[in-house]
């Protein structure tokens, strides 16, 4: 644990001059201000003032009218959490936190998205672990602005290890200086394509991992000459990428999700079945904030490994949530749920928080999951996903968000003035790209009209 003292001693030093304060926008924006390094304490006991409106931003900077924050009038502080301190390997003399907005009496806001999931942590009667698992494409602009896949490889295929090793490693370094510990990485399904995961860790670390993670991928692939994208579908005929999250409860040293009397490697306890079952109650409304862009919606389609029904199976990757093999020599540790309907354009604040509420109301409500789903659930017959509950997911922002403003429990686990903004700045997106005309539209229908 990094105190206030440890951060005022280690800016102090001469390698770091500047801090950079960070925090992720209800658009899904990680934005920021950078001080002194020297002015820090005050920092840490004060904060940084900022606009209330700031919070009002759609991911294209302009303020969404009709909201509590949105006029000129009203400032809050953002202050950093010396737990989070890190120093930045890829931007010289650099450092940063996360920081969490507070009000002027020093109480947190509530159209902050870290300071609710922190309020949920310390209400909980369990302790997550979790860690998000990114993918992204790799690619260059050329001199007309085309963006073009870094290399041609497929998928787990050795020459694609090889043709970005050098950005690879680099990146997995920079990670590493920051505390975030390498698990696995390999090439993804689509050329140029990366998955490069880090190890899970408790609290709401995961959610800054996260936020420090697309920085430092990004940052990297910048120094090599590349361009690191996110984005759920930055090429419309190649596959999507996602941001599956893998979570598990914890009391004390005990893992909640685990079931000792069980030899299975899939073996679920009762509050992890009851975890799953409200996740798949609140699915349809829970994909508004874990795929919270209109081409979010692109990816989530049948047979695309990214799930578009609201099922779950043991390693069945087309389901919302798939509950992956355990490991034979420590099962109690390793035994997860993964829930697959999550995009990196997510805040991973609201991802986070909309996951732990949906599975803590099925563990209240001892809900039941029903058996798990052995196949492809396009597959069955809609009489058949009908009887089981399997819904679809919605197939546009706009009717997630319906599902979304319906649902009291994420609405409650947000809190009012969060919720409302967020939906706002939401459909602010969906009337914009309502309101446009895409090139489909101009190759396909301008000749016959």
């Amino acid at each position: 644990m990094t105190t206030t003292d440890a951060v005022i001693d280690r800016c102090r030093e001469d390698d770091v001059d500047f801090v950079r304060i960070f925090y992720v926008d209800s658009g899904g924006i990680t934005r920021g201000r950078m001080v002194p390094a020297g002015d820090i304490e005050t920092v840490l006991n004060e904060g940084i003032n900022f606009a209330q409106v700031q919070q009002a931003f759609t991911s294209l900077d302009f303020p969404v009218p009709g909201t509590d924050i949105s006029g000129p009038v009203g400032e809050v502080r953002l202050v950093p959490d010396p737990e989070s301190f890190t120093v930045l390997p890829y931007a010289e003399r650099t450092a940063a936190m996360l920081g969490t907005f507070e009000t002027l009496d020093g109480e947190p806001w509530a159209f902050g998205p870290r300071a609710q999931l922190r309020e949920f942590l310390a209400d909980s009667e369990y302790a997550p672990a979790a860690a998000f698992e990114s993918e992204f494409y790799l690619a260059d602009r050329d001199e007309e602005g085309e963006f073009t896949p870094l290399d041609e490889s497929g998928c787990f295929a050795a020459d694609g290890m090889q043709s970005a090793h050098g950005v690879v490693t680099d990146m997995i370094d920079a990670l590493e200086a920051q505390g975030m510990e390498f698990a696995v990485y390999y090439p993804e399904y689509g050329p140029g394509q990366h998955e490069l995961v880090i190890k899970h860790d408790d609290g709401i670390a995961p959610a800054d991992n996260h936020a420090l993670y697309k920085q430092t991928i990004k940052s990297v692939a910048s120094d090599h000459g590349a361009e690191a994208s996110f984005l759920p579908k930055p090429f419309a005929g190649k596959p999507g990428s996602g941001c599956h999250v893998h979570v598990s409860l914890w009391d004390g040293d005990e893992n909640a999700f685990f079931d000792p009397e069980t030899d299975s490697r899939y073996g679920l306890s009762e509050t992890a079945r009851q975890f799953v079952a409200g996740l798949l109650e609140h699915g349809r409304a829970l994909v508004a904030l874990t795929a919270p862009t209109v081409v979010s919606y692109k990816r989530l389609k049948p047979h695309m490994w990214a799930s578009a029904f609201t099922c779950w199976g043991e390693d069945n990757r087309e389901a919302m949530v798939r509950v992956p093999s355990s490991s034979a020599e420590n099962r109690s540790a390793s035994t997860r749920v993964e829930f697959k309907a999550i995009d990196n354009t997510a805040n991973p604040y609201l991802a986070m928080l909309g996951i732990l509420a949906a599975g803590m109301d099925g563990v209240e409500r001892e809900l039941d999951p029903g058996e798990p789903v052995r196949q492809d659930p396009e597959s069955l017959s809609a009489a058949e996903r009908s009887e089981r509950g399997i819904e679809r997911y919605p197939e546009t922002l706009s009717e997630a968000l319906d599902a979304l403003e319906a649902d009291e429990v994420l609405c409650d686990a947000l809190g009012e003035p969060l919720f409302e903004s967020f939906v706002a700045i939401k459909r602010a997106q969906w009337e914009d790209f309502n309101g446009s005309v895409t090139d489909w539209e101009l190759e396909n229908l301008r000749g016959p009209f």
